[in-house]
């Protein structure tokens, strides 16, 4: 039982193309100046709008959030496709599913809330 415990697996990174590193970062950069970039808050008096816009702006930025997931788990499907890896497939289609998911959070809450 100790000798399984000192025995520790070794983790490797998977390999990711120059090119494919190159347009995550693209993607990332343009998601996060399209969200946050645009997103203005502006104060006033009635302290309702205040909070509307706070959270407008918080909302926001977990759509950014979300949209990076979105598409780091398209960039996981696309090379699962291609190392033929169950497991990192797998973990693709779940981070594609959390990003849509984190993406349109704020959507699901209103309908929930009704």
């Amino acid at each position: 039982m100790i000798q399984n415990l000192k025995k520790r697996k070794e983790t490797c990174k998977q390999p990711m193309e120059r090119k494919t590193r190159r347009g995550l970062m693209l993607y990332t950069v343009l998601v996060l100046m399209m969200t946050v970039g645009s997103t203005t808050v502006f104060a006033t008096n009635d302290p309702i709008a205040v909070v509307n816009n706070l959270s407008e702006f918080i909302f926001g930025l977990i759509r950014a959030i979300g949209m990076i997931l979105l598409g780091f788990g398209i960039v996981q499907v696309g090379l699962s496709l291609k190392s033929h890896d169950p497991s990192q497939r797998a973990n693709g289609f779940l981070t594609l599913a959390g990003g849509i998911i984190i993406t349109f959070a704020k959507e699901i809450l209103t309908l929930i809330a009704g």
